[in-house]
């Protein structure tokens, strides 16, 4: 009996199987599926693009937060309920280094496949696409080159080349600007790389698909570069660089802004960003010790009513902490040195606050200060000695519009890649500088960059108006010293989150004096692998030890030691 049930079932399942399969092929269809005439290099572009800007959280907080933006003076941290000193960075540690190491030696082969498949004979050749790529390609090397100095270049991604050579910075930035020659004589007065699946369109997350705003693009990159290395040792092509940017388009108007726009879950591509890092650390006064905004920046933008202060960070909390004095040793000899450094700080920021107690004959003392009055930025590089003196309450912290939790609202900060206001920046930098072919109103150029920065970061007219009207925003006067001074500074200010850009700026040009000086006082800062100096450049993984041993140690007789204090070749004067 038990058998011809069992036959049955078997039948009645085949039955159905058969009646199942006739359709298969439709009901299993996925409708969002690309087909075959739909198939372009455009769905290639998006992950390349994003990644270099907002990749993923491991290396977006160790290489970027951690490394990039500290080194810019954007961030710091120090709060006593942190696992994390700030001093921590500037000490060579691989289990940070390598993440920015290994996420700009990854990063490659995303790029490199959207230019294998565009290039000649690719998958989906179209010389206008791997023209654009060739301008990202442009955007990767200047940050990879500036962190590291030398490294894999010209043989890179050569498939007959498995160990590639390391080349110098200067034959770097030569080649990034033969490939933006070659992509802006390839795009030449074309708007698009294409009609339907040939148009990059939206997947361009970059220029929308618009290709003279690509050469806009490619151009002020070009500037930014031949300025990166005009007077560096040896430089023999950055003034008539210079001269033959002045001669094409750049990036000019508030439409011009090349920034990667996120959605209200931070990003559409599971990439972070600062809320994403920024809660890692922990984001609540007591717990974690999120990130504060330095004092270089708070410092500038208060003492001089920039209206960017106000986008960029919010009020210290405020608070009442009594501290202890140690009971022996070192750190208890040190307290009152250490107490009054907090006072002097509070009191240089104009902070409402008191303090009770002597730090010398008392065992403990009390600050107090006003809730959410006061922008006070924290110094950077406090070492873990004076950590149980820093409350987070007393400093600036970033707004919600860099750390607001996924989902909170559609007001995020959008990464930048490049923007107008650099632009105007360089050109103003050309003519201080007194370069052949660079022409024009150094001060109307250095102001409409000031006025570009305060629009793109969601300044109202009136103020912007308001400050271009101080001695602060005008370099029609003084030295060629001052003007550039206040040049590198507006820069500074406006790659805001951009640390890498940021951090180049202060290599290169000294400002903010403050940061390019680096730190002296063991007792308060952490002085580092670097003995106090400034850091010119990040070491090499240990990926790149293990992996190209030989031609990195060619690298490195010719460039110097393998460490945080040598000079890069573009700083070299």
């Amino acid at each position: 009996m038990k058998s011809y049930k069992l036959l049955f079932i078997i039948i009645l399942i085949a039955a159905g199987l058969a009646g199942c399969t006739k359709d298969f092929e439709d009901i299993n269809k996925d409708p969002n599926a690309i087909t075959a005439d739909e198939a372009s290099a455009r769905y290639f572009i998006t992950v390349p693009q994003y990644k270099l800007y907002a990749p993923d959280n491991y290396p977006y907080w160790r290489a970027m937060l951690i490394h990039a933006d500290r080194f810019a003076g954007y961030y710091t941290f120090g709060d006593n309920y942190s696992w994390w000193s700030d001093e921590l960075s500037y000490s060579y540690n691989a289990a940070y280094t390598d993440a920015a190491w290994d996420f700009y030696e990854g990063y490659f082969g995303y790029l490199d496949n959207f230019l294998k498949l565009t290039g000649t004979g690719g998958d989906f050749e179209n010389e206008l696409m791997y023209a654009v790529g060739l301008i990202m390609k442009g955007l990767y090397y200047q940050m990879y080159t500036e962190s590291f100095g030398e490294i894999p270049y010209s043989e890179a991604g050569d498939p007959d080349i498995i160990l590639p050579k390391y080349d110098t910075q200067i034959s770097i930035y030569k080649g990034i600007i033969a490939d933006l020659n070659s992509a802006m004589t390839t795009i030449g007065s074309n708007l698009k790389t294409g009609d339907g699946v040939e148009d990059l369109g939206t997947n361009d997350l970059y220029c929308g698909g618009d290709l003279q705003k690509w050469k806009r693009l490619a151009n002020t990159l070009k500037l930014r570069i031949a300025l990166r290395a005009y007077g560096a040792t040896g430089d023999d092509f950055a003034a008539a660089t210079v001269d033959q940017c002045f001669d094409a388009p750049l990036l000019e108007t508030a439409t011009d802004n090349v920034l990667i726009t996120k959605d209200n879950v931070i990003s559409k591509w599971n990439s972070d960003s600062y809320a994403g890092a920024y809660l890692d650390f922990g984001s609540l006064e007591t717990s974690g010790g999120g990130f504060t905004v330095s004092q270089p920046m708070i410092d500038y933008l208060r003492n001089n009513n920039d209206p960017r202060l106000v986008k960029f960070a919010r009020p210290a909390f405020g608070g009442t902490y009594t501290f202890t004095k140690p009971a022996s040793g070192a750190d208890r000899d040190l307290w009152p040195k250490r107490v009054d450094y907090l006072n002097d700080v509070l009191t240089a920021a104009g902070a409402d606050f008191t303090k009770t107690g002597n730090a010398v004959t008392d065992e403990s003392v009390t600050f107090s200060m006003a809730a959410n009055k006061n922008y006070v930025g924290q110094p950077v590089r406090l070492n873990g000695f004076i950590k149980p003196l820093i409350r987070r309450a007393f400093f600036s912290t970033p707004t919600d519009f860099f750390i607001a939790k996924k989902g909170t609202g559609p007001n995020i900060y959008k990464e930048i890649v490049l923007t107008t206001a650099e632009a105007n920046f360089l050109k103003a930098e050309a003519i201080v500088k007194g370069i052949t072919g660079a022409t024009g109103d150094a001060n109307a150029l250095f102001q409409e960059g000031i006025r570009q920065s305060m629009l793109m970061w969601g300044c109202a007219a009136g103020d912007i108006t308001a400050y271009l009207a101080q001695p602060v925003a005008s370099i029609a006067t003084g030295t060629q010293t001052e003007q550039l001074e206040k040049i590198a500074t507006q820069k500074w200010i406006n790659s805001y989150t951009e640390g890498f850009e940021g951090w180049a700026i202060v290599r290169k040009t000294g400002y903010p004096a403050s940061l390019a000086a680096g730190v002296t006082d063991a007792d308060i800062y952490g002085l580092g692998s670097i003995n106090g100096k400034y850091p010119e450049r990040m070491q090499y993984g240990t990926g790149a030890y293990s992996k190209n041993a030989a031609n990195l140690q060619t690298a490195i007789g010719r460039q110097g030691a393998d460490a945080m204090d040598t000079k890069l070749w573009f700083s070299k004067p």
